[in-house]
């Protein structure tokens, strides 16, 4: 078995390949597509998956004729790749538009004209927007911003495939946990950063708004679950094991650095907010554990210098 992962440098791609190598799939070989848009080098230095059968491509996207070289050998795609939200990200629109969206029709394209057997993008609850009532798999999408947008038109390019071959499409909530290629953008993983090394940690709004949130390892179990059970129903998955306020997430973190100082920006603005029901259906029938976050917090500062 082949499988492509497009975006495979990036945090959510270290800790995936290192749980698809451990599986001992017969005859699998991984390859990483990436365009090394974040400099991100931590996985080609990891050692400890020496004798894997891992090769990585440099390349883009939006490159048609590298793209389509590669999935005509792959047996399973794994799309990770994409430009991800930014505190800016409205003024960006068009780079949103051209790589999550066009980068993304490209590579279903491409996967139409091949014999690849099963597609995974992976998602984003932004898709739904702003909510004041709890979604769940069933709501209605409402993107308002840059990257919902962006990630929702990509959607409707993988749906072409869902008739054809299992194609998953998972939307995602916002990712944490520690690995080497961690992303201090995501904001249960930034107020770990800045409560450990700054004492105090900086809040949009009053923290009343919601988020769902989960483990970048309970994420990369429901992709590597999915590579061993194609079959699984094919469509749109939430993957959400905490619906949380950032007051909830931060209740937890003082618990872990009881002298953290809170700093709040645009304390009387309304934040967007959003609330997933928990747990999503594909967290059950997975049997994907829900760790309480605090533990996973106080396992996590474990990987900082103290």
């Amino acid at each position: 078995m082949r499988i492509l992962i497009t975006g495979g440098l990036g945090y959510i791609g270290y800790t995936l390949i290192e749980q698809l190598t451990v599986l001992n799939i017969p005859g699998a070989e991984i390859v990483i597509y990436d365009n090394l848009s974040r400099n991100e080098f931590s996985f080609l230095n990891a050692n400890h998956l020496s004798g894997a059968h891992i090769r990585f491509v440099k390349g883009d996207l939006l490159d048609n004729h590298k793209l389509q070289k590669e999935v005509q050998k792959a047996d399973v795609v794994i799309h990770l790749a994409a430009m991800v939200t930014t505190p800016f990200e409205d003024k960006f629109f068009h780079h949103f538009d051209q790589v999550n969206h066009w980068g993304t029709a490209n590579l279903v394209s491409a996967v139409e004209d091949s014999d690849v057997k099963h597609f995974i993008y992976l998602s984003s609850i932004s898709v739904f927007g702003n909510n004041d009532q709890q979604v769940d798999e069933n709501t209605l999408v409402n993107p308002d911003s840059s990257y919902g947008i962006s990630k929702y038109q990509a959607e409707k390019h993988v749906q072409r495939l869902v008739n054809k071959i299992p194609t998953h499409i998972i939307r995602s909530g916002n990712v944490y946990g520690y690995n080497p290629a961690i992303r201090l953008d995501a904001v249960i993983n930034r107020f770990m950063y800045e409560a450990q090394f700054e004492g105090r940690v900086r809040i949009n709004g009053d923290g009343s708004q919601y988020r769902g949130f989960i483990s970048v390892v309970e994420l990369s179990k429901i992709i590597t679950s999915l590579v061993q059970n194609p079959n699984y129903n094919s469509g749109t998955h939430l993957a959400v094991t905490k619906s949380l306020s950032i007051n909830d997430v931060l209740e937890s973190l003082l618990k872990i650095y009881p002298d953290t100082e809170f700093i709040h920006s645009n304390e009387n603005m309304r934040m967007k907010s959003i609330k997933v029901a928990v747990p999503s259906a594909i967290i059950k029938d997975f049997n994907i554990e829900n760790i309480n976050l605090e533990k996973e917090l106080i396992d996590f500062k474990q990987f900082f210098i103290q």
